[in-house]
């Protein structure tokens, strides 16, 4: 690996993030740090499930991270725990954004900038957080509604937002973040479950949702499937537009799901 003294904080974090990874079948953790323009960084873990295909790969999460709170435009690099492999950097090589280059076997950089100085210093961790309470369900739904916005969906259109209340009360976003190859979208719900993941918070007690063009949505089974292994405990809030939100329970979306306990690493 490159030994540009401009990447060696990132790598840093990047080893400190591999901790919050969630790989209880291959116990092979990774971690992404995405770096902003303004110094600022976004964490990204490798959140595994018992359905090996929906695991999510750390720089996927990060990346999606940085769509849902607003801030994707502004990624000027990307680094991983260890080296980039070959479908990590095929998802990098078709991002929508200016084109990133390789500058070392674990980095991608915006333009393939680097020692130069062009990169700013590694400051400080990046809040998930909104900045918003909320009363009643209603108000989850908003924050849901608002963040919608943010989806990433040229292809589909079809634009969802989702908002986690954590057990201490703390708000984190996920958007639906489409990609060219489709085994690399990913849901809102998975989104904001990453993201809870990656900085390490509480676990959510209440999911609210929203589909801002179908008022017959409703979870993938996807989502059900990580949400069930990763916050079984929480309460969905669905949005049905005009009509009261619908709220079920987690273990409600899918019963009898499969949770791979005779798969778990020892």
């Amino acid at each position: 690996m490159a030994s540009d003294p401009v990447l060696a904080p990132l790598r840093e974090r990047a080893q400190q993030c591999t901790a919050r990874a969630h790989v209880p079948f291959s116990g092979t953790p990774t971690a992404a740090v995405l770096l902003l323009d303004d110094g600022r960084w976004i964490p990204g873990v490798r959140v595994e499930s018992a359905s090996y295909s929906l695991t999510l790969p750390a720089l996927l999460n990060a990346y999606t991270t940085a769509v849902a709170l607003g801030v994707v435009d502004a990624v000027a690099a990307f680094v991983l725990s260890r080296s980039f492999r070959r479908e990590e950097a095929l998802y990098v090589e078709t991002l929508a954004q200016d084109p990133y280059e390789a500058v070392a076997d674990d980095a991608w950089l915006r333009g393939g900038r680097g020692g130069d100085g062009a990169l700013p210093a590694l400051d400080s961790l990046l809040s998930p957080v909104l900045g918003a309470t909320l009363d009643d369900p209603s108000d989850g739904i908003d924050a849901a509604r608002r963040m919608a916005q943010r989806a990433y969906v040229p292809a589909s259109e079809y634009a969802v937002g989702a908002v986690l209340e954590c057990d201490d009360g703390r708000l984190v976003p996920g958007v639906n973040v489409e990609h060219p190859d489709w085994a690399r979208i990913l849901c809102a719900e998975r989104n904001a479950l990453g993201t809870v993941q990656s900085y390490a918070l509480p676990a959510p007690h209440h999911l609210f949702l929203t589909c801002s063009e179908d008022p017959d949505g409703t979870p993938c089974g996807a989502c059900r499937q990580l949400l069930v292994e990763l916050a079984p405990d929480t309460t969905l809030w669905m949005d049905r537009h005009s009509a009261s939100p619908e709220r079920a329970t987690v273990s409600a979306l899918l019963p009898g799901s499969f949770r791979g306990q005779a798969l778990l690493d020892e």
